[in-house]
C-alpha cells in the first residue's frame, strides 16, 4: 500500500473513532499542521529528498481538513477518503504549485489545498442536494 493511502486510512480510522467536536477537531488540525511543518523539514533534512514518502502526517492533516465541518458519518467519511486521495494523486491548482514552497510547507500545503477541495465539494453537495448524509 502506498503510504499516502496508509496514512490517510490513519487518519480516517482516527475520524471514525475519536469523539472530535467542530472545535476540537479543528485545534487538532492546528496542532497537527504546526508539528507536520516542523517534522516534514527535518525529515527532508535528514533523508536529503523533497517531500519523503516516509512523511505521512501531511495527509493526516488533509483528511482532517476535507471533514471539518461535516457530521462524520460512516459515507462521508468514505467519500472524504476517496476524493482526498484522488485530489492528492491528480493535485489540481494550487496544489501542485504549492509543493514549490521550501520544507514541511510546501509538504503539508499541497494535501491541505486536496482537504479543501475535498470539503468544499462535500459540503457543496450536502447543501445543494442534501447528500451525503
Amino acid at each position: 500500500m502506498a503510504p499516502g493511502t496508509a496514512g490517510s486510512l490513519v487518519a480516517l480510522v482516527a475520524l471514525w473513532l475519536i469523539p472530535f467536536s467542530s472545535f476540537s477537531l479543528a485545534l487538532t488540525l492546528v496542532c497537527v499542521i504546526l508539528v507536520g511543518v516542523w517534522a516534514s523539514s527535518r525529515a527532508e533534512r535528514l533523508l536529503g529528498r523533497k517531500d519523503p514518502g516516509q512523511v505521512v502526517i501531511d495527509e493526516v492533516a488533509g483528511m482532517f481538513l476535507s471533514v471539518l465541518t461535516l457530521h462524520r458519518t460512516p459515507m462521508v467519511l468514505l467519500l472524504a477518503f476517496v476524493l482526498f486521495r484522488l485530489f492528492d494523486i491528480v493535485k489540481p491548482f494550487p496544489a501542485r504549485q504549492s509543493q514549490n514552497f521550501r520544507g514541511g510547507i510546501g509538504v503539508i500545503l499541497d494535501d491541505l489545498v486536496a482537504g479543501a477541495y475535498t470539503l468544499v465539494l462535500l459540503s457543496g453537495s450536502r447543501a445543494l442536494f442534501g447528500w451525503p448524509r
